[in-house]
């Protein structure tokens, strides 16, 4: 990385390290959509609903795996920037030992668990089987996928974030092939779709072991002291992501048994599809937020904390124009979005109504995330973790319960709305007092 270049082009930068990253977490929720599309459209309505009702399970692993990935990833990239290219290959390794440790533990403990919790949350016998069909697989498929994730992570932290794009356009395709033939030829249901995934994401942990075996690769695999100082800057490091995501499978737990008491089935699916939403806007601002962290990090490691603040500043500038464009789009195309998936009458205007509240929520997300990766990629981890559980926990699991007491059922649409203008006032706080100690830091340099 070029400092000096970086400095007189920002934008340029940003655009180029971002781009490719948004594209692989595009390509990353597109499967996910046309997972749902082929689900909804061939399996039906309470598949989809199945579906989503065992996302806690995907939230834990995700909350795992990217705490150790962002972690050792930041604490790479500021060893990186203080010139120490050997102890940040060593971070490198030792991330995907730890990661590779703790996936597998959770696997075996929740194909374990799996049956049993089923049979004590009061889901009738078909929702049961729907859920052990596709969770018995993809239980298996959360490690590899995570590694594929904490892959990419270090490729945009070497300077090469198109790689990883073409990685994932690869394993979209054949995801996308593999869920028609599945599903739509072969009728084999959830399993299939479950099976498509793990197939596809496979071939990817294939892809980038082969790259980081070659010769082309800042990091690689080698023999390494494991070293429990570094162990615990990446945990702490990754900390506010570990409580994003847990948060995250806490509170979709909560708000299925809000909906389900409310709504039943019905608007747990209406959930899933308004969800989508978000996940298509959480990844596209997930990849700016990782395409610019490696420079935040290698910037705070070499001490030039006015780039890292204008390349923050700049990103959140960027974000906000974006949610603006999907809050218009979701709240006049919601019609036309909800037909992609269903023709389901009381669907589409559950759906359609929801629509209309939770894109408030686009105005103000994009900010708070690029501000939790900020303090996360600059060592505040404290910070991080404060934003990341108000916007994910707190204040979250507190409107959840809330605002459908006092509005009703549009008060469960209003929650995301409430949750992140709530947050957005803290992060301007937190970013506020950094700002100032960075100055600080600047004038003594």
């Amino acid at each position: 990385m070029n400092l000096e270049a970086i400095q007189q082009s920002p934008l340029k930068h940003i655009f180029m390290y971002s781009i490719p990253a948004i594209i692989a977490m595009l390509l990353s929720s597109f499967v996910t959509i046309v997972d749902g599309l082929f689900i909804s459209k061939i399996i039906g309505k309470d598949a989809l609903a199945a579906m989503h009702l065992g996302l806690p399970m995907l939230y834990i692993f995700l909350a795992v795996g990217i705490m150790i990935g962002v972690g050792g990833v930041s604490l790479a990239g500021r060893r990186l920037g203080a010139k120490k290219t050997n102890e940040s290959i060593d971070v490198f390794n030792q991330t995907l030992l730890t990661r590779s440790i703790a996936l597998m533990i959770l696997s075996v403990i929740f194909s374990i668990g799996l049956k049993p919790l089923l049979s004590q949350i009061g889901l009738d016998s078909t929702t049961q089987h729907t859920m052990l069909q596709y969770y018995r697989v993809m239980l298996w498929v959360y490690p590899f996928m995570n590694i594929n994730i904490i892959f990419g992570m270090f490729i945009r932290c070497e300077g090469k974030p198109h790689l990883f794009m073409i990685n994932t356009i690869v394993t979209t395709v054949v995801n996308i092939a593999l869920d028609y033939t599945f599903i739509v030829k072969m009728n084999l249901g959830m399993r299939g779709a479950a099976w498509a995934s793990g197939v596809a994401v496979m071939i990817g942990t294939l892809l980038m072991i082969g790259y980081f075996m070659s010769s082309k690769t800042l990091f690689g695999f080698k023999t390494f002291k494991y070293i429990k100082e570094d162990l615990k800057k990446t945990l702490t490091n990754g900390s506010s992501e570990l409580i994003g995501q847990l948060s995250l499978s806490i509170t979709t737990l909560f708000f299925n048994i809000v909906i389900m008491n409310r709504m039943g089935l019905l608007g747990v699916a209406a959930m899933t599809l308004v969800g989508y939403t978000y996940y298509v806007f959480n990844m596209i601002v997930t990849g700016f937020g990782q395409g610019v962290g490696p420079i935040f990090s290698f910037s705070y490691g070499a001490k030039a904390f006015t780039i890292g603040i204008c390349l923050r500043q700049h990103t959140q500038r960027i974000v906000f124009v974006l949610g603006i464009v999907f809050f218009v789009v979701f709240f006049i195309g919601g019609s036309a979005y909800v037909q992609l998936f269903t023709r389901d009458a009381e669907l589409m205007n559950l759906v359609i109504g929801g629509l209309r509240l939770f894109s408030l929520s686009f105005l103000v997300t994009g900010f708070n995330l690029i501000a939790s990766f900020y303090f996360t990629s600059v060592g505040y981890a404290k910070e991080s973790a404060i934003i990341s559980s108000l916007r994910g926990l707190v204040l979250l699991t507190l409107n959840i319960f809330l605002l459908p007491l006092i509005f009703g059922n549009p008060g469960i649409w209003l929650v995301a709305p409430v949750t992140e203008m709530a947050t957005f006032i803290v992060a301007i706080y937190f970013l506020k007092q950094i700002n100032s100690k960075m100055f600080i830091e600047d004038t003594r340099l």
